[in-house]
């Protein structure tokens, strides 16, 4: 008879180096690499231990590397999230940047001079406007969509609609910002 305990330790001493040596290059952090591939061995003794063991590696894999883009999410949005709140600490009295937007100060990557710049600003006030003014599901579905670059499918689980509903709702915005914003439209 086979120990299947047995079975799962080995198969998890057999890859866990390659996996925390993946996760160190993904993440840059040994102590994140760590938590990412424990958390990749307990998902598979919890949910697939009772799966024959020439399916443990696939699965394995796929845990792991969805630990490692759900890793890299978070630490999109805390990034994002710090920028903003640097930006609205404490201040000195004679600080001339009190009080502006952080995101003011980085550079412009495609190196738009300030008329440009003025032009997309008003652009993205009458965008945001507009998205403002559409109706909530059609909003969710084209942010999802355009803004997100999720598929049609994506978007239907992340909507909890069907594919359908999905590419109604899209297609309704796309006609309703096209129509509100005019010359701003691409």
């Amino acid at each position: 008879m086979v120990d299947i305990n047995r079975v799962m330790e080995r198969f998890l001493a057999s890859v866990e180096r390659r996996a925390f040596r993946m996760a160190v290059i993904a993440t840059g952090e040994k102590e994140d690499a760590l938590d990412i591939v424990q958390d990749a061995m307990l998902g598979l003794v919890k949910r697939y231990a009772a799966r024959p063991e020439d399916e443990w590696r696939p699965l394995f894999f796929k845990i792991l590397q969805n630990g490692i883009r759900d890793w890299g999410r978070r630490r999109s949005v805390r990034n994002r999230c710090m920028v903003w709140l640097k930006g609205f600490g404490k201040r000195e009295s004679g600080d001339s940047t009190a009080g502006r937007d952080p995101v003011e100060f980085f550079a412009d990557p495609k190196g738009r001079c300030p008329a440009e710049r003025c032009v997309i600003s008003g652009s993205m006030a009458v965008l945001e406007s507009a998205l403002g003014d559409l109706p909530t599901r059609q909003q969710q579905a084209f942010l999802l969509r355009a803004w997100e670059g999720l598929s049609v499918a994506e978007t239907a689980i992340a909507m909890g609609c069907s594919a359908g509903t999905v590419k109604t709702l899209y297609s309704r915005a796309v006609h309703e910002l096209r129509e509100v914003l005019g010359e701003h439209w691409p």
